[in-house]
């Protein structure tokens, strides 16, 4: 295969975000839970973890860099509730007959469901600390994971976000998109050039069985595909900072390895990938549950495709030769250059984290940089 200039970012061999949370870290946000240790103690053992996960992504030669999602317990939840304020997040049991995460045993888990019960408005930063907590840890690129601006609505859904608090919805995308304007400001502000943005809904909009339940509580699932979220996400990502690399990561459910769609990116192809102004896309390609490669087609030559070939659900390892077999068709649509490669999700999207071994991850995440190496230079 032809070697090229790498990307700077994303990079030829990079990483979703979230990593799976040591043993002793998982003990003290339980021991806080109950308040047996102090926010402050907390806080030690997360600094602690996060130095010793960032040396992790460095001794196997990643050049991207996160805090492995350490102080979330959802990748969502920091942003939009310790963030913005305004509601809770919780299990929803009644909703496991239509929409659920799912393993390849079929067991399933209920969908977390936000409840929205006051204004969700930036007030502060919310993860510039973090980012300089990063920053100073490593020497590498460091890179803040963001949920998508669509999150709140598409799991809420219009009846768990208060009409009183906002008897017209078009308030609360305002302050949705206000909040993406402040914080990506003061990201980059701070020094942060390389921002995720983590996206659960196109993939699941692209799923036909998540349209009746959205039917049914009043939404029309295309019309939130093609023109609602994207016009959102245009609107919240419109007028960052130069220089702010925005990545988009899109995903179909990270659940202790539980996902909760299935279906190709077909239908939303044009649409993600000639409307919606970001600069990269990270897409899992680790099942057939993602469909073929052909929507590649339609990426135009100024952005970049990061493929999500090697699996953060199961412990067993991809081999080399079929990495680079997917890398060689999917360079079939796209040119070999605007193509990278990294595991199709994060690790740990939630703190319990997916069935898989440390010694796992860490194999995964070599193989990706080895693969890269192999097939980029």
């Amino acid at each position: 295969m032809a070697s090229v200039s790498p990307h700077d970012p994303p990079f030829r061999a990079d990483h979703v975000g979230s990593l799976l949370r040591p043993a002793k870290l998982l003990k003290a946000r339980a021991d806080r839970a109950v308040g047996n240790i102090s926010a402050e103690e907390l806080r030690v053992i997360e600094d602690s973890s996060i130095r010793e996960v960032v040396a992790l992504q460095e001794s196997v030669g990643l050049q991207s860099i996160t805090d492995g999602e350490y102080r979330r317990e959802i990748f969502y939840s920091d942003f939009y509730f310790r963030g913005l304020g305004g509601g809770t997040v919780a299990y929803d049991p009644s909703s496991i007959d239509e929409v659920y995460f799912i393993d390849r045993e079929g067991h399933k888990l209920p969908l977390l469901v936000p409840r929205v019960q006051a204004r969700m408005r930036w007030r502060a930063p919310i993860h510039v600390d973090d980012f300089k907590f990063l920053r100073a840890a490593t020497s590498r690129t460091p890179k803040i994971t963001i949920p998508s601006p669509t999150i709140i609505h598409f799991r809420a859904g219009r009846e768990n976000i208060s009409k009183d608090v906002y008897p017209d919805l078009d308030l609360f995308w305002d302050d949705i998109v206000d909040a993406f304007h402040q914080e990506l400001k003061v990201l980059a502000d701070a020094g942060c050039t390389y921002v995720q943005i983590d996206e659960t809904t196109l993939a699941s909009l692209s799923d036909p069985r998540i349209w009746e339940p959205l039917r049914k509580r009043g939404d029309d699932a295309r019309t939130l595909l093609l023109e609602t979220y994207p016009a959102l996400m245009n609107r919240a990502f419109a007028g960052r900072p130069a220089g702010l690399q925005l990545s988009m990561h899109i995903c179909r459910g990270n659940n202790q390895s539980h996902w909760s769609a299935e279906g190709g990116y077909d239908l939303v192809a044009d649409t993600l990938f000639n409307q919606i102004d970001v600069d990269s896309y990270f897409l899992e390609y680790d099942t057939p549950r993602a469909g073929s490669f052909e929507p590649l087609r339609l990426v135009p030559k100024n952005k970049s495709v990061v493929l999500g070939l090697v699996s953060s659900k199961f412990p067993e390892l991809e081999s080399k030769d079929s990495l680079k077999r997917r890398i060689d068709e999917a360079s079939k649509f796209i040119g070999l250059d605007q193509l990278s490669i990294s595991p199709q999700c994060g690790f740990a999207s939630t703190a319990p984290g997916n069935r898989i071994s440390a010694a796992d991850q860490r194999a995964k995440l070599e193989l990706v940089v080895e693969v890269a190496q192999q097939v980029w230079g």
